[in-house]
């Protein structure tokens, strides 16, 4: 269980270093598909913060999708290792993705996007638009990838008992 919750943190800090090198380093809108609609309309393109800034954070950005996909890959690894069951698998999985759930909505919605200058400070054009209203405006995604993460759970786990 201790491992899972570990796997689970890399996850978590992978997401806020993805987070963290779109908006501060790459600064390109087409990575901000997930945020508000008004947000969204109302950013503007930016320099670089200063030179190669946008390489680092699209190296960085790289980074952060192998820490997320290396997390769930040794999660299966040590699985196998250790001979879990299909159920053991899928709840470590589950757990996993579920915890990241959280993370996303308490820190980066509920915290970065509604209580703190985050934003703001990259995008100084948004500080009149973030804030508390804006918590829950994409709760409809995040019920729809807590259903996912059922049958995807059960995917990665399924593949993972075929080599146990």
């Amino acid at each position: 269980m201790l491992l899972t919750v570990v796997l689970s943190l890399v996850m978590m800090a992978s997401l806020f270093l993805m987070l963290y090198a779109a908006v501060a380093l790459v600064q390109d809108k087409r990575l901000f598909t997930s945020a508000p609609k008004d947000i969204q309309a109302i950013v503007q393109p930016k320099e670089e913060r200063f030179p190669g800034a946008h390489k680092l954070g699209w190296r960085l950005l790289m980074l952060s999708v192998l820490l997320f996909v290396g997390a769930i890959v040794y999660g299966g690894w040590d699985g196998i290792q250790n001979h879990y069951s299909f159920r053991q698998f899928f709840f470590r999985f589950l757990f996993m993705l579920v915890s990241l759930k959280a993370f996303d909505v308490l820190f980066f919605d509920w915290f970065l996007l509604c209580h703190s200058q985050f934003f703001p400070h990259y995008y100084p054009e948004v500080s009149d638009l973030v804030g508390p209203h804006q918590f829950g405006f994409n709760w409809r995604s995040h019920l729809l990838h807590l259903l996912a993460f059922l049958p995807v759970s059960a995917g990665i786990a399924w593949v993972c008992t075929l080599f146990s």
